[in-house]
């Protein structure tokens, strides 16, 4: 049998991180300082945090209940429909959602999922996906691949999900600490649902 020709070698550059402290924000100023060659990533808060003031601004606009979903951040303001706002849980957002796919129904909050199903890459023969442990700079590991809480606001909820992701084997009991709901899916598939999750 042939063998593929070899790509090139991922390298792995280990040096201290900053660690958030070293974070300046000036409120009066509008400006985030960081270090040099230090990247801020938001996209587990900021995406949420956006769903939360759309969701609140349409409601009071137009004057009725509103969902937003942003990538599979899902907030909701405003009054509910009966029975509440119905929302398919799916690994990747981008997906045409299946009814046999599970579904929850929410009232107010926020719903977010966190995924390390999609969004993965290889680099020198080496699987990557884009949740980057911050104590090591590599992609979190552990034995969830999807989480997805439920939460008083989408910002609380996609901050919980991707938190548990990123403490890998943790990240199950320090969720049950919140109280939040959720659903946590393993890297074999298997589903289990945690803090009061609907059936």
């Amino acid at each position: 049998a042939a063998v593929p020709p070899a790509g090139p070698a991922a390298a792995l550059v280990v040096r201290r991180a900053p660690g958030w402290r070293s974070v300046v924000l000036d409120r009066a100023a509008g400006t985030v300082r960081v270090p040099a060659g230090t990247v801020l990533d938001l996209g587990a808060t900021a995406k949420a945090w956006a769903a939360d003031r759309a969701a609140a601004q349409a409601a009071a606009a137009a004057g009725c209940g509103v969902l937003v979903s942003l990538g599979g951040d899902v907030a909701v303001a405003g009054p509910a429909p009966a029975g509440g706002w119905t929302v398919r849980l799916a690994e990747d957002s981008a997906a045409t959602p299946a009814p046999e796919l599970p579904a929850v129904r929410i009232r107010s909050g926020g719903l977010a999922t966190s995924s390390t199903a999609v969004r993965r890459w290889c680099r020198g023969g080496v699987p990557l996906h884009h949740l980057v442990d911050p104590l090591t700079g590599l992609p979190a590991t552990g034995p969830w691949r999807t989480v997805s809480v439920a939460a008083g606001s989408c910002l609380d909820a996609g901050t919980a999900a991707a938190a548990t992701l990123v403490l890998g084997d943790r990240g199950a009991a320090w969720l049950a600490g919140t109280g939040l709901p959720a659903r946590l899916v393993d890297t074999a598939g298997r589903a289990v649902t945690r803090g009061g999750w609907p059936a």
